[in-house]
């Protein structure tokens, strides 16, 4: 099974891009097919190209990364409270990314000031994904014990340190040259002491920790040596002299401000010399260590002093050896700080660093691990929210069904029916006055689009009473009784369901239960070999989807109708991509109490058991036992659903009714539903407070019980 793999970054400037070009290329060189995606762009100062990580991963021709968010589109989202609607949309394209592959590595975003949701929107990332997490640090100017701290307190957000998800963290740029502020400065390489020993510490603590270290990468001065020309992009500086401009690279810098007697030890390879611009001295004698073999990365000249043409011309020889010589305008002073501010991350042109950097990185990171990530994970994987609403909009859209909406004036359906034909989820008909409607959807902004259609019940009903007339000749109805129940639009949407004009009816956003599917039921009828109509809620958790049944319907199932429910109810959920797992929900667990109640749960387990032997059911169960590992192995240590549950079908409607309401309105999520179940045809009801998200994924379940009972009828 395809896996997901989340970057998690433990702080700032941990070198997340490099440790992601790492992972990427250590997959690849054992044969694992794998592809990238960072879903949030975040350019650093400067940058007005592509996404860093994304442009240098994708030159690998076997890697086509997704295209990031803009920050922008994502801080508009975020503002305006609809993180789900960027979730599903990540979702989406991450779906698309896994396709053919065996890992996807996704890269998360790097906290900072501007964008200060990123923490929380990693871990709302990896949940959507059921992605499981890699953190990645860097030792900083932490110490030993507090870099450990930081590791557990960012694994608290994704469930601890004992949680199946978290893989474990990276540890990067060790050893590397840290100034007071935990700042990474080049230019102190070998100037700092008791930095090795600081690190051993981390090592050390580590290796007492429950988290797995993946890997440990030293700093490496090579990796990062950046070439002269991005430090000319940078400066913005002038170039007396090309040279081997694109070539050499710089690893540390010396300022030119002593005598040339004081000097001249500093004048090695690969090392960018910094003087005023009218230090003819230093000039020439850079220009004597040049002729003499010594490759000196690159002469930087300050003050905006270009040097007199006689110097010029004296040190022509050695500037045809390949010596870089760039001016600035700044004085060497602000040189300096604009030195330090050089952006130190891997150029997209730059092919050789590129190469240098994935080969170093995945030389440090686990061989062990990586071999292991093509086995499969005995993590039980979840279905996110995200996930969830993206997989009904998918197979909404390849179903290409028509829904009738009956209360089509109403402003929550008209918007609705635009969002479902804008997103190709299904093609919608209004019901009611045209003028009324487009009036309507035009105080709102909306184009309604070629996927909406509205018909005026007026200009339609008479056609519809002599088919209702047949339909009900056994109840004695006449053409006048089915005209005037035709008045009511629910009534003639379930007419054109029931001749197969639509292939589903959702309604309920302004009429009551009763009155919803009253007329599904006289007309269309139930399906073949189905006692009851039953219904579902959708329960959207944080992590997970769960199924409610029976919320909505039925007051008090015998022990045969509440098996039905808890059959229909699991095939519900393999429908819509869920393994089910029943829990027969009671105020008792399993033999430790008695009464009728009890009793007919038990009886209902042992009849939906025996019906359908291929289901995972159990009960009686109480919640807690149902839903919780460790009250499941005290009270059902051998119960095969006890602490997984995902599927719950409660024992009556007051007890569905008032623990789906509880659990909705105090943990504050999002349900779909009620979905009715048993139906020859679909037909959905509406909660009266039903938002217009509830409505569009509403109707896109309904589409997806239309294409099911579609294909019900063709296997009869």
């Amino acid at each position: 099974m395809a896996r997901t793999i989340m970057l998690v970054p433990v702080g700032f400037g941990v070198g997340l891009t490099s440790v992601s070009m790492g992972i990427v290329h250590a997959l690849e060189r054992h044969g694992i097919k794998v592809n990238f995606f960072k879903p949030i762009a975040q350019p650093s100062n400067g940058d007005t190209g592509p996404e860093r990580s994304t442009a240098i991963i994708g030159l690998n021709p076997n890697i086509k990364p997704p295209q990031p968010f803009a920050p922008s589109y994502v801080a508009n989202l975020m503002s305006g409270n609809k993180a789900d609607t960027l979730l599903e949309e990540i979702v989406e394209r991450a779906n698309k990314a896994l396709e053919g592959n065996d890992i996807l590595v996704i890269e998360g975003m790097v906290p900072t000031r501007k964008q200060q949701y990123s923490s929380r929107l990693n871990n709302k990332i990896a949940t959507a994904l059921d992605a499981e997490v890699v953190f990645v640090t860097s030792p900083g100017a932490d110490s030993a014990i507090q870099q450990k701290e930081r590791i557990e307190i960012a694994c608290q957000s994704f469930g601890g340190t004992s949680s199946e998800r978290i893989l474990g963290c990276i540890v990067n740029q060790i050893n590397a040259p840290i100034d007071e502020h935990g700042v990474i400065r080049p230019d102190l390489a070998g100037s700092l002491s008791g930095t090795h020993q600081k690190q051993m510490e981390v090592f050390q603590l580590f290796g007492r920790s429950p988290i797995r270290v993946l890997g440990y990468v030293p700093w490496n001065e090579k990796i990062i040596a950046p070439r002269v020309i991005d430090l000319a992009n940078h400066l913005k500086a002038k170039v007396i002299n090309e040279g081997q401009l694109h070539s050499r690279r710089l690893r540390s810098i010396s300022f030119c401000a002593r005598s040339i007697p004081n000097m001249v030890d500093n004048f090695n390879a690969d090392k960018l010399l910094v003087a005023s611009g009218d230090r003819s001295d230093v000039i020439v004698s850079v220009c004597l260590a040049a002729m003499n073999g010594v490759k000196i990365g690159a002469l930087l000249l300050t003050n905006g002093y270009e040097p007199e043409e006689p110097v010029m011309k004296l040190c022509e020889q050695a500037m045809a050896t390949g010596l870089p010589i760039l001016l600035v305008e700044t004085n060497t002073w602000q040189t300096s700080i604009d030195l330090q501010s050089f952006n130190h991350e891997v150029p997209i042109d730059d092919t050789k660093r590129i190469y240098n950097v994935q080969e170093f990185m995945a030389s440090h990171i686990d061989k062990h691990w990586i071999s292991s990530l093509t086995q499969v994970s005995s993590r039980e994987r979840r279905l996110s929210p995200a996930a969830f609403r993206y997989k009904l909009t998918e197979m909404a859209r390849t179903a290409g069904k028509t829904i009738v909406l009956p209360e089509g004036e109403e402003p929550r359906t008209i918007k609705a029916a635009a969002i479902c034909s804008m997103r190709n989820i299904a093609n919608c008909i209004l019901l009611g006055n045209p003028e009324a409607i487009e009036l309507t959807a035009k105080q709102q902004g909306l184009e309604l689009g070629p996927g909406v259609s509205i018909i005026d019940p007026e200009q339609v009903r008479q056609l519809y009473v002599a088919p209702m007339v047949k339909l009900r000749e056994h109840k004695g109805i006449t053409d006048i009784i089915a005209l005037e129940q035709l008045q009511d639009n629910v009534v003639l949407g379930s007419m054109m369901l029931a001749l197969g004009e639509v292939d589903g009816l959702v309604s309920g956003a302004v009429h009551t239960t009763a009155n919803t599917i009253r007329p599904p039921l006289q007309l269309v009828k139930t399906a073949p070999n189905t006692s009851l109509v039953s219904s579902i809620f959708f329960m959207l958790l944080p992590d997970q989807v769960l199924i409610y049944g029976d919320c909505a319907i039925n007051p008090d199932p015998t022990a045969e109708q509440l098996a039905e429910i808890a059959i229909q109810s699991a095939d519900s959920a393999t429908a819509f991509g869920i393994q089910p797992k029943v829990a027969m929900i009671s105020y008792s667990t399993g033999t430790s109490g008695s009464g009728s109640d009890v009793e007919k749960v038990r009886e209902a387990t042992e009849l939906a058991k025996q019906k359908r032997p291929d289901l995972v059911i159990d009960g009686p169960l109480q919640y807690d036992a149902a839903v919780m590992k460790n009250v499941a192995a005290s009270k059902a240590p051998n119960s095969p659903v006890a602490g997984q549950a995902n599927v719950f079908i409660f024992p009556d409607l007051n007890t569905g009714n008032t623990t789906y309401k509880a659990v909705q309105r105090s943990a504050d999520l999002i349900s779909i539903g009620p979905m009715l179940q048993g139906m020859k045809k679909p037909v959905n009801d509406l909660s009266r407070g039903a938002l217009v998200d509830d409505i569009v994924y509403t109707i896109a379940l309904t589409a997806i019980q239309g294409q099911q009972a579609e294909e019900n009828e063709y296997n009869d």
